[in-house]
């Protein structure tokens, strides 16, 4: 008898629990109304509330304990909240964001994909019409690079203190990274054609592509990476000839997002450089309340991929039920989408619980509502 489809559910902090709870709602909703073989267990970490008593994010063996499942739904870490309350729980970023990097890692989760794409009702931040057409997909490499947390301080709270910060950038990541981006943009352009809404890009020899990959370095000034992450691009292009191809520095790329973020396809980026430009790319799509997040092993089945929405713990708005959870909801459809590979049934839930979620941002575009309400007209769509 096949084993169900196990989500570990870590609620996190500030909004996280909020939002949370209406995407274990709506999962509730699907796995009733289509019978899916889906189960989750909500665990208190990693969370400040965690540490506050037990002076860790999360146990010794919280990796082993994720292993477990299929998947694992963050609502969110960072300052809980409330932001008036100045005797809080409050912790560093370097420990409260932590359990990130240590899940990312613990479980080779080496893809980061963050969609941006303007749907009907998101917020159009830029005046130019051709903003509707935003459709990218930037794809951050997540197990290495800028984040490995190799370094250390010398000399700590001294005038002459030392601090280092390594980066280390290896050919086989770099490889796996760039192949996948073009196995995305090919993808992408199969999914266009079937919904009638093909897209054309121009080779650097004058051809027209339906499908592009954008490598973003800074070669210029870090040589060293920036050159392998090139020699690595021109080489694996050379196996997609129909996917056209350009490379940008990150700054222009920064500019170019602005200037014309319609012209671009999938982006794959470094750790630290994806980071940055996927919150301008979420920004540009709607808004963090509306932008997902996926981190992924793409190459291991006992290991679980993460989701979590792009944004943080909101402790502005923490615990007043205001948190929009349509970044959440979209997260957690993506999820299902992921673990649809192994049961076609959960992935047909995934789309329908995203196509619910759009066509509530549709029609209430504007409107102010609170967390519960969201939830329970996208639950209702559902149901129906």
């Amino acid at each position: 008898m096949a084993q169900s489809t196990r989500i570990a559910v870590t609620p996190g902090d500030g909004i996280g629990p909020e939002v949370v709870a209406e995407a274990v709602r709506c999962l509730e909703t699907l796995r009733a109304k289509h019978g899916l073989d889906i189960e989750w267990t909500r665990f208190p970490w990693p969370s400040h509330a965690w540490h506050e008593e037990h002076g860790e994010s999360m146990p010794a063996d919280a990796l082993a304990q994720l292993q477990k499942y299929d998947a694992i739904l963050l609502g969110a870490l960072g300052d809980p909240g409330p932001m008036d309350d100045p005797d809080r729980y409050l912790l560093p970023d370097s420990i409260s964001l932590a359990p990130l990097l240590d899940m990312r890692k613990g479980f080779d989760q080496w893809v980061c994909e963050r969609p941006a794409r303007l749907l009907p009702g998101a917020r159009q931040y830029l005046a130019d019409e051709r903003a509707k057409d935003i459709d990218m997909l930037v794809i951050r490499e997540n197990s290495e690079g800028e984040y490995v947390s190799q370094g250390g301080r010398l000399r700590k709270g001294m005038p002459d203190e030392v601090a280092t910060q390594m980066e280390v950038f290896t050919r086989k990541a770099t490889d796996r990274i760039i192949r996948y981006g073009f196995e995305q943009a090919r993808n992408r352009a199969a999914d266009r054609v079937k919904e009638g809404r093909t897209r054309t890009f121009r080779t650097l020899d004058g051809r027209t592509c339906e499908s592009q990959v954008c490598l973003v370095t800074k070669r210029n000034a870090l040589r060293y990476w920036g050159d392998m992450y090139t020699e690595a691009f021109d080489e694996i292009s050379k196996e997609y000839p129909d996917v056209a191809t350009h490379h940008e520095l990150v700054d222009a790329a920064c500019m170019k997002f602005v200037q014309s973020p319609w012209a671009f396809d999938v982006v794959v980026a470094s750790n630290l450089q994806g980071d940055i430009l996927t919150d301008l790319a979420a920004v540009l799509s709607g808004g963090m309340g509306v932008a997902p997040s996926c981190n992924l092993n793409p190459t291991d089945p006992d290991m679980p991929s993460m989701f979590e929405p792009t944004h943080g713990s909101a402790p502005d708005i923490a615990g007043q039920g205001l948190a929009d959870p349509t970044a959440m909801l979209f997260t957690a459809a993506r999820m299902l989408e992921w673990l649809g590979r192994k049961d076609p049934a959960i992935a047909a839930a995934g789309k329908e619980l995203f196509d619910a979620v759009a066509a509530d941002l549709a029609e209430n575009s504007g409107s102010r509502r609170g967390t519960h309400e969201i939830g329970s007209a996208i639950c209702e769509r559902l149901s129906q």
